[in-house]
């Protein structure tokens, strides 16, 4: 393992520092889900509430905004649209009043299903000429990065919703 310092202060560039390439590489993935999403009337960002709810890892504004590393506004918000969208529905519980349950609706439902086809076209259009071995790597370094991060803390990607 190097503990040697990668980047000297002096000499760092922007075009030329993993910062650049992470968030570009982000831009341009996020552009072209945007684009494959456009006949579902979705977003990047929205197809994480939907694929959550879809496989019961949550089911409450809370728990998807801890999931998803969001803050309650931004995920008020996000919910907002989808239910006017009419992909998600919200009703009180019946054990506590004050809190509210999520439900995928038909076309919620529909979503969820047509999105494993979707986002695997979509990876597979980004990483056109890689190799199996190199997208492991590629993944492995990644998420040597992320569990570089500081930890017990939540990371999220600071993003709105559109």
């Amino acid at each position: 393992m190097n503990s040697e310092p990668l980047y000297d202060p002096a000499s760092i560039q922007l075009e030329t520092s993993l910062g650049y390439y992470l968030a570009k590489a982000r831009n341009v993935l996020v552009a072209r889900t945007d684009q494959a999403l456009r006949p579902l009337e979705l977003t990047s960002q929205q197809i994480g509430v939907i694929l959550l709810l879809a496989s019961g890892r949550a089911r409450t504004p809370l728990e998807l905004s801890r999931e998803m590393s969001y803050d309650s506004g931004s995920m008020t918000r996000m919910l907002d649209r989808l239910e006017k969208k009419g992909f998600v529905s919200r009703t009180r519980s019946e054990l506590d009043r004050r809190m509210v349950e999520l439900n995928l609706t038909a076309r919620g439902r529909e979503a969820a299903e047509r999105l494993p086809v979707i986002g695997a076209a979509v990876l597979n259009e980004q990483l056109h000429g890689f190799s199996r071995a190199e997208l492991d790597s590629l993944v492995g370094m990644l998420a040597r990065i992320i569990g570089n991060g500081p930890a017990g803390e939540a990371i999220g990607c600071g993003i709105e919703d559109e």
